[in-house]
């Protein structure tokens, strides 16, 4: 029982500071609020292409389907930590500029309550901010300006779930069906500063615009997962998540002001005016998010399967609520978005007479539709991505422990509006490890 205090005081403490992780230049990341890398973030989802809606086992969590925690083990406790390295490239019209990245990816544990009821919480990252970026303008009326735009922050999401084995008979034929609460947590910090680059300083001052955003809101996804024999080598499993639709309230402060550029003091306040007060409420959205997968396994041989998400919109459509546009309309807009993701695993033999023998590899690849629109010079610019994984699983002592190492690459938009390139190196250990056994003595 210490032990579990102790895991679960970590994540507490994981919480309190993953807001605050800085990460890559990602301009694409100043929309909305933030762009995320889920579920390639975990190197148990990367090395499989991105497949996660069939994965179950008893030495892992699979946070994306909720259903998948009724596989734990029995008198068994799971802990799952993955950490990874980001290496990205920024393209744009034959310029490109690389960046380089690490930090913790998630923490998680798992837990049997019963024989038919297993639980799971932990933290992960949900969306990310970072961005840096300046542009520089001539207009015969003001002169020169330069725009520098700045943007850090993100949100995690602190879940916890329940699954319930409800089919499991010896002919092979097992349901599950399972649910996650999440509460989303996280601060983001936007700045617009407008140096004006001329010596009249009488007409045209400096400014800069601010804007803070928190969110403190609850998220639901349920998840069913199905297998049934086909015969007496081959299973067939079916995975199905829903995500309802949610309208959440997120509080802003703002404040736009003039300044001197030698000390970068305030000189006067644009907004908010005096009486009126800073904060205001926005809106966070999403919607109705469905999922299906399937997979095809010989014999715990090898696995092949599939999964297609389908959305009215990818992530949290953000609509700003104050009456005073803090950085005028946002280039964010909402539209259809799909993800597919086709993954294949050679499943390792727990008593190979090898090490080698015993270790998992698989690969798979993966493509998002609509993954961004934006609306920009009069046009709808819709950004894709797509991107492929691989992986093995190694056990670790004698045990069901696993320690996974994933490589993943990912494309995001493409060179004329801007393309992001990235290469995700990842390590996981899934410890799983037998706390509740009543030891005999003779």
């Amino acid at each position: 029982m210490n032990r579990l205090i102790a895991t679960l005081a970590l994540i507490a403490t994981m919480a309190a500071s993953a807001s605050a992780q800085e990460g890559l230049n990602m301009p694409y990341s100043q929309f909305g609020l933030g762009t995320s890398d889920m579920p390639y973030n975990l190197p148990t989802a990367t090395r499989t292409g991105g497949v996660v809606l069939t994965r179950s086992g008893d030495n892992f969590i699979n946070p994306f389907n909720p259903a998948s925690y009724a596989s734990i083990g029995m008198e068994s406790f799971v802990f799952d930590m993955g950490a990874n390295i980001q290496f990205t490239t920024l393209a744009n019209n034959g310029t490109s500029a690389r960046d380089i990245d690490g930090n913790i990816g998630y923490l998680m544990v798992g837990l049997p309550v019963t024989r038919w009821m297993k639980v799971a919480g932990g933290l992960m990252p949900y969306t990310s901010t970072d961005y840096q970026s300046t542009y520089t303008a001539s207009d015969p009326s003001y002169g020169t300006v330069k725009n520098i735009y700045g943007g850090t922050g993100g949100t995690s999401l602190v879940f916890l779930g329940a699954a319930f084995n409800i089919l499991n008979n010896p002919e092979g034929h097992r349901l599950q069906a399972g649910f996650n609460v999440g509460y989303l947590t996280g601060r983001i910090q936007r700045a617009i500063s407008y140096s004006f680059q001329g010596t009249d300083t009488t007409h045209f001052m400096h400014s800069r615009r601010l804007r803070e955003t928190s969110a403190g809101n609850f998220l639901f996804d349920l998840g069913l997962q199905y297998w049934h024999p086909l015969g007496e080598r081959y299973t067939l499993g079916v995975g199905l998540t829903y995500k309802p639709a949610r309208n959440m309230s997120v509080d802003d402060k703002a404040l736009i002001y003039t300044y001197r550029p030698s000390d970068q003091s305030p000189i006067d306040t644009v907004f908010p005016l005096a009486g009126d007060s800073p904060e205001f409420t926005s809106t966070a959205k999403q919607d109705h998010t469905f999922g299906i997968g399937l997979s095809l396994e010989r014999n715990k041989k090898w696995l092949v399967a599939a999964d297609a998400s389908f959305a009215g919109w990818s992530g949290l459509a953000y609509e700003e609520g104050g009456t005073t546009p803090i950085f005028g309309t946002d280039a964010l807009r909402t539209g259809p978005w799909s993800r597919y993701a086709l993954g294949f695993e050679k499943i390792g033999t727990m008593d190979a007479s090898t090490y080698w023998g015993r270790i998992s590899w698989s690969a798979g690849l993966h493509t998002e539709q609509g993954a961004m629109r934006l609306f920009l010079d009069g046009q709808e610019q819709v950004v894709n991505e797509w991107g492929f994984g691989l992986g093995a699983a190694l056990p670790m002592r004698k045990g069901r422990s696993l320690l996974t190492i994933s490589l993943g690459y990912s494309s995001l938009g493409n060179k004329d509006l801007l393309q992001r390139d990235c290469f995700t190196v990842g390590i996981a250990i899934s410890s799983c490890e037998r706390w509740f056994v009543k030891r005999k003595y003779n």
